[in-house]
């Protein structure tokens, strides 16, 4: 787990951001230096919950092994995964993500509604690293 980039369980699942005081930009992954935009004079980052939903703006599939340092087993078969860029109306920002195991490509339209879960990264018999995977509403986890 990436330590303050989200919250919660279930429904209560929210990815973490920041909002700047000066302009009202609002950055993830969260930001606590500074502002990332180049026209604000600064202002505090404040922590804030991102919207649950938003809406497909771009997606595509992973069908080769990324080289190092993505971490994966090379005995094992390549397993293709979809990859979802959503934009946040609210917030004015676009999050890109894994999706849901299961859902490919040809289950996604640009402009459908998908929603922010937790998923799982990785896992061994000591440790499960959680992330965010998007899910289009209505389908059941």
């Amino acid at each position: 787990m990436v330590t303050d980039w989200f919250t919660g369980d279930g429904d209560g699942f929210r990815l973490l951001g920041t909002r700047c005081s000066g302009c009202a930009s609002v950055f993830f992954p969260r930001e606590d230096g500074h502002c990332r935009n180049p026209g604000c004079p600064g202002g505090d980052l404040e922590e804030v919950p991102l919207s649950r939903r938003g809406r497909v703006w771009s997606y595509t599939d992973s069908r080769y092994r990324p080289p190092s340092p993505y971490v994966s087993d090379p005995e094992l078969p390549w397993e293709p995964y979809t990859l979802i860029a959503v934009e946040l109306a609210a917030e004015r920002i676009v999050v890109l993500g894994q999706a849901v195991p299961g859902i490919t490509v040809a289950d996604l339209t640009v402009g459908m509604e998908v929603e922010v879960v937790p998923g799982v990264l990785d896992e061994d018999t000591e440790t499960t690293w959680t992330t965010w995977h998007w899910r289009p509403t209505g389908v059941a986890a």
